[in-house]
């Protein structure tokens, strides 16, 4: 294990905005419990679509997309609050 130092661009929490050494643009730090349930997430997405349930494909990818659409909105927000341009 290797220690260093890290920017902290928000509170800590489930996912951090961060950014490690000589990178130029802080990217998100996602507990690993979190990574799991998005995971979870996507794995539901592709199940209802083997079973061919399209009503309940639409659902698991709508939350899906609204959770990553928060998590993007949080990383937009910390770059704004610190003037860093979008990296895309």
């Amino acid at each position: 294990m290797e220690r260093i130092e890290a920017e902290l661009f928000t509170s800590v929490g489930n996912d951090a905005v961060v950014r490690m050494p000589g990178r130029r643009f802080p990217g998100v730090l996602m507990q690993g419990d979190s990574l799991h349930i998005l995971r979870s997430d996507v794995a539901e997405v592709v199940e209802a679509c083997e079973r061919g349930d399209l009503a309940e494909v639409r659902d698991c990818a709508d939350l899906l997309l609204a959770n990553l659409d928060a998590l993007l909105a949080r990383h937009e927000a910390a770059l704004g609050e610190h003037e860093i341009p979008r990296p895309y």
